[in-house]
């Protein structure tokens, strides 16, 4: 690898902050990157990163030089996004991240048809729920909810709305009584998401009436998916998206709990960074999702 391809490749590290996703973003091996960046110190006499069994973080060398190795990685998206441009044809790479119960459940089952209507593209799908900087990492754009988007530097379009319902397993309602009203969530044990704290607080209307309540249990993940999972086994109660769980509550792996009170509502998000054009493959991608998600079922 040239000294050009490694210095976007340490851009990308300190921007991911592992040598893993890194990896997983490129479709490289963590090795891989992790022998590239190590040459890269020996060609430069430096050392970039310091390197721990919990994370991985520039040295002060490593934060000057990253500065210069941002700029051309900027650089080369700017130009594949003109070459694109200029060709009208979606080419390249498309970088997309989502959160990973989202991505398993709805862009994973479109992505077949998606890459056979575009052989040109190759597609890198980041599955996490940590908030990525658009402005400052290589993705071409993020799948977010509303509540998740906090920057202003942004552009989003909307691809679909989706309910957040209240259920638990047929397993831990056999232990324990459903709850008939708000109020009756008050002793039972409520799944948490860690990523995004007031997802945890619920929401209900019934006419005029509101009631709030903020979730407690002995477990929380930070991961949709992961609560998603230990609602299925039995573990309690959660409020998940209706995308997520619509077809466990028709099998009857999972029952709908207060049908009567309306919770709270999300639309989603495709967002990409406001300091880059719109590419064809961009474009391509988020006319494709607007036409297989809206509406998500309910």
């Amino acid at each position: 690898m040239d000294i050009a391809s490694q210095m976007i490749l340490f851009a990308n590290v300190v921007d991911h902050g592992s040598f893993s996703a890194t990896a997983r973003s490129l479709g490289l091996t963590p090795s891989a990157v992790s022998k590239q960046i190590s040459q890269l110190e020996n060609r430069l006499g430096l050392r970039l990163l310091n390197r721990s069994t919990r994370q991985i973080s520039p040295t002060l060398e490593g934060r000057s030089f990253y500065e210069h190795c941002a700029g051309i990685s900027a650089g080369v998206i700017q130009a594949e996004a003109l070459a694109e441009s200029l060709s009208g044809r979606p080419t390249g790479n498309l970088r997309v991240a989502t959160t990973v119960a989202f991505g398993k459940a709805q862009l994973l089952p479109l992505m077949t048809a998606f890459i056979a209507s575009y052989p040109e593209l190759k597609v890198a799908l980041e599955l996490t729920d940590r908030h990525i900087d658009l402005a400052a990492t290589d993705y071409d754009l993020a799948i977010r909810f509303a509540d998740q988007i906090t920057e202003t530097s942004v552009v989003a379009c909307k691809l679909a709305s989706s309910r957040r319902l209240l259920c638990a397993s047929p397993t831990y309602l056999a232990a324990h009584a459903a709850p008939e009203t708000p109020e009756d969530l008050i002793g039972h044990n409520c799944l948490r998401i860690s990523t995004v704290a007031h997802w945890n607080e619920w929401q209900f209307r019934k006419g005029e009436q509101t009631w709030q309540f903020e979730a407690a249990g002995n477990f929380d993940a930070n991961s949709a998916d992961a609560v998603y999972h230990a609602t299925l086994a039995g573990l309690g109660i959660a409020q998940l998206s209706s995308y997520l769980v619509d077809p466990d509550i028709a099998s009857g792996r999972l029952v709908a709990l207060l049908p009567e009170y309306e919770e709270k509502a999300t639309d989603i998000f495709a967002v990409y960074s406001d300091k880059r054009n719109l590419s064809p493959k961009v474009r391509v991608f988020i006319d494709y999702l607007v036409e297989h998600l809206r509406p998500l079922p309910h």
